[in-house]
C-alpha cells in the first residue's frame, strides 16, 4: 500500500516563502490600490516583507509540510 502524501495548502503556498533560517516571509497587505490617500512613509514601510511570528509559526508549518 503506498504512503499517502500530505497536501500543501494552496493559499499558503502563494502567500508564504520559507527563509534559510526556517522563518516564513510574506508580503504586507494594503499596497494594491487607493494609494493616493496614504503617506509616503506608510507605503515605504509596506514594501518591506513581514515575518510570521512565533505565535502562528506552527500553523504555517502545518499548512506547508514540504517547506514551500
Amino acid at each position: 500500500m503506498p504512503k499517502i502524501k500530505m497536501k500543501t495548502h494552496s493559499g499558503a503556498k502563494k502567500r508564504f516563502r520559507s527563509t534559510a533560517t526556517g522563518k516564513f516571509k510574506y508580503q504586507k497587505t494594503f499596497k494594491r490600490h487607493l494609494l493616493t490617500g496614504r503617506s509616503s512613509k506608510r507605503k515605504r514601510h509596506l514594501r518591506t516583507p513581514g515575518y510570521v511570528g512565533p505565535t502562528h509559526h506552527h500553523q504555517i508549518v502545518a499548512m506547508l509540510p514540504y517547506g514551500a
